[in-house]
């Protein structure tokens, strides 16, 4: 294996406000762990994306206190003892955050992520997928399709940007020739890069189609990515 194992953890904490919370966690280790950290991800239905984000950080500051050793199930007791302490604690960061001004960005900026699919056999289940992902992540950008070619353009924070790509690589979005739900195992991440200015920010997430090339290249050209669309766009056709 030359991309590690990914796996999922459910787990419920009675901590907080006396309410059970159900927190799935997904782990992906790379073929070097525990020498490096998982990669990992957070989601409930009882909190917030922020909270769910913030405390993938804290779990993230965890596991690089015990690299060179196995560390799945201390980081899983570490979120059974302080789930109520980090949510608290990001209740009060955030409310911090709102009285600054929207010009402070993250550390990272904003990242921009272009990926090509080879083909969606349940296009419906897979688009409202994407989509779902893209606002629970805060990310904006386009879902293109011109002819064969399917292209994924996201942009926003780096971190959400990484979440994403472990979500699309691991979840079931699609089906296989006989119907059976299935990963998505035809991608090619073609460009992950910080946002520049003279790239301009999708205020949206949208699904749009095109009829001929030159549409698709306009919309590029739009957002201020003809290079990224030179570099490689045409190379998908041949």
């Amino acid at each position: 294996e030359t991309h590690g194992i990914t796996f999922r953890i459910q787990i419920t904490v009675k901590e907080l406000l006396d309410t059970d919370v159900l927190l799935k966690l997904l782990f992906h280790l790379p073929v070097n762990y525990p020498s490096t950290p998982p990669d990992i991800s957070v989601n409930s239905d009882q909190l917030t994306r922020a909270q769910c984000i913030d405390l993938k950080d804290k779990l993230l500051e965890q596991a690089k206190k015990h690299l060179s050793e196995p560390m799945v199930h201390d980081l899983i007791l570490w979120i059974q003892q302080h789930l109520k302490y980090v949510i608290k604690q990001s209740a009060t960061v955030c409310s911090e955050k709102n009285t600054l001004s929207k010009g402070t960005s993250t550390e990272d900026g904003i990242w921009m992520l272009l990926l090509h699919l080879d083909h969606m056999r349940a296009k419906a289940k897979y688009v409202k997928t994407v989509e779902k992902w893209a606002s629970d992540l805060r990310l904006t950008g386009r879902l293109m399709f011109m002819g064969k070619i399917i292209l994924i353009l996201l942009q926003g924070d780096k971190s959400n940007i990484k979440e994403y790509l472990i979500l699309q690589k691991t979840s079931k979005v699609d089906v296989d020739s006989s119907g059976k739900k299935c990963k998505e195992k035809m991608i090619s991440v073609l460009c992950e890069t910080k946002v520049q200015s003279q790239h301009k920010r999708f205020q949206t997430f949208e699904v749009k189609e095109y009829s001929t090339l030159d549409e698709l290249q306009k919309e590029f050209e739009t957002a201020g990515l003809t290079t990224l669309f030179s570099e490689f766009v045409p190379p998908l056709l041949k």
